[in-house]
């Protein structure tokens, strides 16, 4: 991951202290669907010079549960460059009572180390308070001064589901010099408006009221709904080098010279070590020999030192040392590459399992991966270089379908990743089950993954052994499995299939009917529930597309017959299809099943005939089979 300077939400927050804040004060609209509730938010934004910014943050947040543990710890991130002071929280009770103050002093101060980090400049100031009677209030502010004026934060409510906000405020002041560039992008589904106005010259924005999306059925994520403001100067500093931002060909002339440049350096032992995979063939070719001997020779480290943690490691230090994080990972195929005649590209992109572009037409310092992009006649080759499992020429679905910042020596290209249709997302189960007479079954499946379903179950291979079959029982939980024999997990990095192999044992699966035994149509299908929403306020995003195919045989017990079996269903909408068909085979019953949901984002009053189309699919998946004991 990339290094950016993020403001967090709960690191913001408050000017003065002048009042206490009690619970029952919150508008009872706020609290529905809110974990937190951020009831009053100032950011004042101050730009002196090219190296030299001032940010004044206050909050007053409620704590409604401790599912919002993630928000009640005030911390501040910050980095070389930053200067923290004026910094004050206090702790108020449901009633609005103080229960106690800190300062600076209180805080303790560690490296702001993701899991996986081995180096980073970063550090993080963290207040380790203990108080748990929810609801509560804090009140946070503090100051910052930071040399580095390329990462000014949108302003937008919040960023993560769950989060209500009453009242926000973000001015940001101009003293530099430097034409400062700004972006209102309005929610396209009216869900909250900016209000804007002109102060002395400057310019204030608010939000008033903006109710929490919830996490449940199917919300798109928040930075799809909600609105922001995005500024940027045409000029900045990062780390003490000063560049230009007003197009994305000079920022990415800038990005290549100062980022990309210094740190595209190879060394004797990286040509020999291109020299001794002996290429030959055609450059995809080439490239899969170079990418799967660089899988095998390195591992993921998060790495967030250099240029404001944006320069990749030199790739000699990867070479020698087996890691990297994203930056350094991608930057040493890319020299690899090189070295074996063949251009690449550098390209910055957001991931996000709800794709987000970048905006073409407004160019600002952002994105949080990178991966590397192989240009070649019959098309673009893209290669994400952080995992030691995936597939060549494969994106996993956290990049594909959005645009990435495509970094070459004369500046930036905006490139589109790939769109994997349901076809190409695909998942075959072929199952055969025995029916036994004591209500359980046994069973054999043979599974195989391709496209975004394949991302899925690589996380079969990244498990220890031990926790693979637990793993799995929860993923089959439908089917009820008691006893599980994985068989293998084959992952094949050429056509970016997985496969699994499994022997099971399942009880109570069926159910005695008189002399007979009743059991559902379906073993393993998504259980998930819909419900109908009559005021639906937003729009909901399918996110993945995919198309599942079942083979299912029911071998039945000796003496028994098939009674009856369901119709057989077809259905068609535009959020996909499904079918499914039962045909008797002596003393068996073969199910074929097929289902294919489509991605997109529809419109709130889609969503009952969203419901409707998947609850169709269930009542059909668990319509049920009878069988009798012959005469």
């Amino acid at each position: 991951m990339m290094k950016i300077l993020i403001l967090g939400a709960l690191s913001t927050a408050s000017l003065y202290f002048a009042q206490n804040y009690p619970v029952s004060a919150i508008p009872e609209n706020l609290k529905k669907n809110a974990s937190v509730v951020i009831r009053k938010e100032t950011t004042a934004i101050e730009i002196n010079k090219i190296d030299e910014i001032v940010y004044k943050k206050s909050s007053v947040i409620t704590i409604l549960n401790k599912d919002a543990f993630g928000y009640s710890i005030p911390r501040i991130a910050y980095g070389k460059g930053n200067h923290v002071s004026a910094v004050k929280v206090v702790i108020y009770d449901e009633k609005g009572a103080k229960v106690k103050s800190y300062s600076k002093s209180d805080f303790t101060d560690i490296a702001a180390n993701p899991q996986g980090t081995f180096y980073s400049d970063n550090r993080m100031l963290v207040l380790p308070y203990d108080y748990s009677s929810f609801p509560y209030t804090v009140e946070f502010s503090y100051e910052m001064d930071d040399e580095n004026t390329v990462f000014i934060p949108d302003y937008t409510p919040f960023y993560e589901y769950n989060v209500s906000l009453q009242e926000s405020s973000f001015s940001i002041i101009n003293k530099s010099g430097i034409n400062l560039r700004t972006k209102t992008y309005e929610s396209p589904f009216g869900y909250a408006v900016v209000n804007t106005k002109t102060e002395d010259g400057n310019r204030l924005y608010s939000f008033q009221n903006v109710a929490a999306i919830d996490t449940k059925d199917l919300a798109p994520s928040p930075q799809k709904i909600l609105p922001k403001v995005s500024f940027s100067l045409d000029q900045f500093n990062l780390v003490g080098k000063k560049g230009s931002i007003t197009s994305w060909q000079d920022f990415g002339k800038w990005y290549y010279d100062n980022l990309l440049n210094p740190v595209s350096v190879s060394t004797p032992q990286i040509k020999a070590e291109v020299a001794s995979l002996n290429l030959s063939g055609t450059t995809e070719e080439k490239v899969k020999k170079i990418y799967q001997y660089m899988q095998g020779k390195t591992r993921y480290i998060f790495v967030a030192l250099g240029i404001g943690g944006w320069q990749p490691m030199l790739p000699d230090e990867v070479q020698k040392k087996g890691y990297g994080d994203c930056k350094g990972l991608t930057n040493y195929m890319r020299t690899l590459l090189t070295e074996a005649g063949i251009k690449s590209n550098y390209a910055i992109i957001n991931s996000n399992s709800s794709p987000i572009s970048f905006d073409k037409d407004f160019p600002k310092m952002a994105g949080n991966h990178v991966i590397l992009v192989v240009p070649t006649e019959k098309g673009n080759i893209w290669l994400e270089n952080t995992s030691q499992e995936i597939a060549f020429n494969h994106l996993s679905f956290s990049t594909t379908d959005r645009n990435v910042l495509a970094v070459k020596p004369d500046g930036i290209e905006i490139m589109q990743t790939p769109s994997y249709s349901p076809e190409e997302n695909k998942g075959v189960q072929d199952i055969n089950i025995q029916i036994n007479t004591d209500k359980t079954v046994s069973g054999k499946a043979k599974f195989s993954y391709k496209g975004n379903q394949y991302d899925f179950n690589l996380i079969y291979l990244m498990l220890p052994e031990k926790d693979k079959v637990e793993y799995m029982k929860k993923r089959f939980s439908t089917l009820g499995i008691e006893n599980l024999d994985i068989k293998s997990i084959t992952n094949n990095k050429e056509k970016a299939i997985i496969d699994l192999d499994i022997d099971f044992k399942a009880s109570n699966y069926s159910k005695m009917l008189g002399d007979g035994y009743i059991f559902r149509a379906v073993p393993i299908y998504n259980d998930v529930f819909y419900q109908e929403e009559e005021n639906r306020v937003l729009p909901f995003e399918s996110k993945l597309s995919y198309q599942d195919e079942s083979n299912i045989a029911y071998q039945l017990p000796a003496n028994y017959f098939i009674e009856e079996i369901p119709k057989d269903v077809s259905l068609s909408s535009e959020f996909g299809s499904y079918s499914i068909s039962f045909i008797k085979q002596d003393d068996k019953l073969l199910v074929k099943r097929n289902v294919k949901i489509n991605k997109g984002l529809y419109s709130k009053e889609k969503y009952n005939e969203y419901v409707s189309f998947r609850k169709k699919i269930l009542n059909s998946d668990n319509s049920k089979i009878l069988i009798s004991k012959k005469s």
